[in-house]
């Protein structure tokens, strides 16, 4: 076997340097070149027994980049860091990051279900000089991937699927993720278009103030979307998942929006429905937002004439507009939206919307974000403060879960945030512990005036009912 090996070795060996002879011998004498090129190229593949693919960097008449190729460069970059002699750093449109790559003329090994292939950075100049409006037409730069022809099968029908995908993984992690949104100020005409910005909120599930069981759950249930491409085409159902925040305001609905997208490291669309003329316009906007995406319409309640009741069907033939139409609004965009999409609809007033818009298929997933508990104000201490035990946490845990005082995580964490210098952990703590008794006072206060309120009701519906019965004396002594 090692024999055979060797056999092979050298007439590899051979192969290359009369390839390399012919290459000197055709310069010289360019008029045999045509006629021993078949012969060469037929003896070169009979006895080498490697088969090599090349993907060029541009490809059409407009010099188009390759995708492949771009797939390909993000996959080797990986390897190409920790292994090849020579890197280029390369700065692509979009990217956060830096990347780099084999420079020309290197060359790494890459290992696949036990077969080893090679992969080379090459170029070539232009053969002649010529004036173009594109730089790269005057020299063509392609990746060279090379491997044993026993192995064709299952680079063809699997590696190179398995390059592919993975490079485009690696592109998403890299890429700069962006902001968009909708808003007047960003019109064109009458109708408003998405604009934006990065996207570089810090917010993550570690930092997010919520009880840790709670946030395991939305992360497994979003790792699941992400991952289920294959069982929503399965299914015939578009890639997609609707999720409901609701609760005061101060509860980190939007904090949890940000740690979503970072999670999934998806752009965020912030769709303001009030810019929206009408369906063609929302249609139009929903078929613009790319996949991997999280679409964002907040505090549905007041983005439209929402109420808990429809709008009689009168009210609806009168008015005729479907602006005001927001069940419409809802079903085109459950039409429009395209695969891997997120939408993530919050209000502050849940019993406020109609059961018609929150039922399963328009918002799967519905999560409350209630007022800070204990477990949440130690993520809030540890964030802010950097503290993770302290005396005081004995008597912020009895005011939490004991008084069952209510203060939002946003308040727990503007009481917990240090006002100069001077202040430390401690002065901190106790000032969200004086605000707590503070809270616990004024919740007291209000039930009450409440109380008092209720009583000077009752009161007044028993003087009415005194004065009904005494007239009615006066009416039957009469």
């Amino acid at each position: 076997m090692a024999m055979m090996g060797q056999l092979w070795t050298n007439t590899g060996s051979a192969l290359a340097t009369l390839m390399f002879v012919y290459t000197i011998f055709k310069q010289f004498f360019p008029l045999f070149g045509p006629q021993l090129e078949p012969f060469l190229y037929r003896l070169f593949g009979r006895f080498y027994p490697y088969i090599q693919i090349t993907f060029h960097e541009y490809s059409g008449e407009h010099f188009k980049r390759s995708e492949a190729y771009l797939g390909i460069q993000s996959y080797l970059s990986k390897d190409s860091s920790a292994r090849a002699k020579k890197l280029k750093a390369n700065t692509t449109k979009g990217s956060k990051s830096i990347v780099l790559s084999m420079d020309d003329k290197e060359e790494i090994t890459d290992d696949f279900e036990g077969i080893r292939v090679w992969w080379q950075s090459k170029k070539e100049g232009a053969t002649r000089q010529s004036f173009s409006f594109y730089p790269e037409a005057n020299e063509k730069r392609y990746y060279m991937l090379r491997f044993h022809r026993r192995d064709r099968e299952v680079i063809i029908e699997r590696y190179l699927e398995h390059v592919m995908r993975e490079g485009k993984t690696i592109e998403q992690k890299n890429r700069e993720r962006k902001l968009y949104s909708n808003t007047p100020g960003q019109s064109h005409g009458n109708n408003s278009k998405w604009s934006h910005v990065t996207f570089e909120h810090p917010a993550t599930f570690d930092t997010l103030a919520m009880e840790e069981n709670k946030k395991e759950e939305i992360k497994s249930d979003l790792i699941k979307f992400s991952k289920s491409k294959d069982y929503y085409k399965k299914i015939g159902k578009a890639w997609k998942r609707g999720y409901l925040l609701f609760g005061p305001p101060g509860t980190g609905k939007s904090t949890m929006i940000a740690a979503m997208a970072n999670f999934l490291e998806y752009d965020v669309y912030d769709l303001e429905l009030t810019t929206v003329k009408d369906n063609t316009h929302l249609r139009r906007l929903l078929i613009e937002t790319s996949a991997k995406s999280i679409i964002v319409i907040e505090d549905i309640d007041c983005s439209l004439n929402l109420t808990g009741q429809r709008k009689k069907k009168e009210e609806e033939e009168e008015d005729g507009d479907d602006k005001n139409t927001i069940e419409k609004k809802m079903m085109m965009k459950n039409e429009a939206c395209g695969g891997e999409r997120i939408i993530v609809f919050t209000t502050n007033f849940v019993d406020k919307l109609d059961p018609a818009l929150i039922r399963k298929g328009r918002m799967d997933k519905h999560i409350e974000m209630s007022y800070c508990c204990f477990e949440a104000f130690k993520v809030l201490a540890k964030n802010y403060l950097d503290v993770e035990e302290s005396e005081m946490f004995e008597e912020i845990k009895r005011l939490l879960e004991v008084e069952e005082i209510k203060m939002t995580p946003a308040d727990v964490g503007e009481n917990l945030l240090p006002k100069s210098e001077k202040e430390g952990g401690e002065t901190c703590l106790k000032r969200l512990i004086e605000a707590l008794k503070e809270e616990k006072e004024e919740a007291k206060k209000k039930v009450e005036e409440e109380e008092e309120e209720k009583q000077r009701k009752k009161e007044k519906v028993k003087e009415i009912e005194a004065e009904k019965e005494k007239k009615k004396k006066i009416e039957e002594e009469n």
